[in-house]
């Protein structure tokens, strides 16, 4: 599969309609394909992402009902190759940190929408090797990169040992990384883990 597709199936978490249109026209302007749906509650959101299955979601960071790093949580668990690109009239610097800990790939502001194209294509290309996993690994090397140890990964996911030591064995060799710290680095780079406060 080419990255960037030729078609992007985008999820916009927006509440003002206004604001999806604007950032919807500046990245067909920039030349992108566009498939998208725009949510606005927890559950709407939850539902296109399995559903719609997005290959990016660009969320404000707070809706009345919904925030970023929620939606985070959500697309963790769901949909983990899809990276999330925060876009905000204004974000203070605190809740710009917490949103980059929480997983959140990028920050922009809605005036600054003519970097937006750029971030997406930077976000697809860091996840390419992700794509080549299967569900079954991306969970392994979600443990792995939490610390859990082989034993209580298999344990977790009721799966033996040797399957997955296999798992680990595959993720290094698809994703080209030798060590755990460097599976780690990538979980965090790539917001499949979010780093502590």
């Amino acid at each position: 599969m080419r990255y960037p597709p030729e078609t992007l199936r985008l999820i916009l978490l927006e509440d003002n309609p206004a604001d999806a249109k604007l950032i919807e026209t500046q990245l067909r302007g920039a030349g992108m394909n566009l498939t998208t749906l725009r949510v606005d509650t927890p559950q709407a959101f939850t539902s296109a992402i399995r559903d719609f299955v997005p290959d990016v979601v660009i969320s404000d960071h707070s809706l009345a009902q919904f925030n970023a790093e929620a939606a985070l949580e959500v697309l963790r668990t769901l949909r983990p190759v899809a990276p999330l690109i925060v876009v905000s009239g204004a974000i203070d610097p605190q809740t710009a940190v917490t949103c980059l800990r929480a997983g959140a790939e990028n920050i922009l502001l809605k005036g600054h929408l003519s970097r937006l194209h750029s971030a997406i294509e930077v976000a697809l290309s860091v996840r390419r090797q992700l794509r080549t996993l299967s569900p079954r690994q991306v969970e392994v090397f979600r443990h792995i990169a939490e610390g859990h140890p082989t034993g209580e990964i298999a344990r977790r996911l009721k799966l033996s040992v040797k399957t997955v030591e296999t798992h680990r064995s595959a993720l290094k060799t698809r994703l080209d990384i030798r060590y755990v710290a460097g599976l780690v680095r990538y979980a965090i780079r790539i917001g499949l883990v979010a780093t502590n406060p």
